[in-house]
């Protein structure tokens, strides 16, 4: 009987950590990482997140595991609402009621169409216009895509 044991994303960061010592290039990390993040289904949507922090860290300064983690947290919590402010403003969405439903949606750990905060977020249309169904499906795709980054991160958006 085999026994299957999910990555999560603590374990992804401690690998970060003990790598970064033994690899001589941000590059090898970089893939040693992309190969951990692919085994796990649950945090494929994070591995631009976990890249670019290790692009964009200096994980030389960090003395263990912990303050690994917490590093990327506070990273990924600042991604979070700049990426929430960047879809806000590019689709034009209602502010407030945006926040809500990303807030709703992070929360539940996945983005629902059902009921009205989708549709109070999105900017102001006409039902009947035919852009209608096309921009709430294309807002849709965006926030579950989101979410599926940054769930389990925390913070706020705004």
């Amino acid at each position: 009987m085999l026994k299957s044991q999910e990555i999560n994303l603590d374990y992804i960061l401690e690998l970060i950590f003990d790598n970064n010592k033994k690899v001589k290039t941000k590059a090898a990390l970089v893939e040693e990482v992309r190969r951990a993040i692919r085994a796990s289904l649950d945090n494929r949507a994070k591995e631009s997140l976990l890249v670019d922090f290790i692009n964009q860290t200096d994980l030389s300064q960090f003395d263990d595991k912990a303050s690994v983690i917490e590093a990327f947290f506070t990273f990924a919590q600042a991604e979070q609402l700049r990426e929430a402010q960047e879809l806000i403003s590019s689709e034009n969405l209602n502010a407030e009621a945006a926040k809500r439903y990303i807030v709703h949606s992070l929360k539940r750990e996945y983005a629902s169409d059902n009921g009205t905060e989708l549709n109070a977020m999105l900017p102001k249309m006409s039902p009947l216009n035919p852009l209608y169904l096309t921009k709430k499906q294309t807002v849709f795709q965006k926030v579950a895509a989101f979410v599926e980054k940054f769930k389990g991160v925390g913070g706020a958006i705004g």
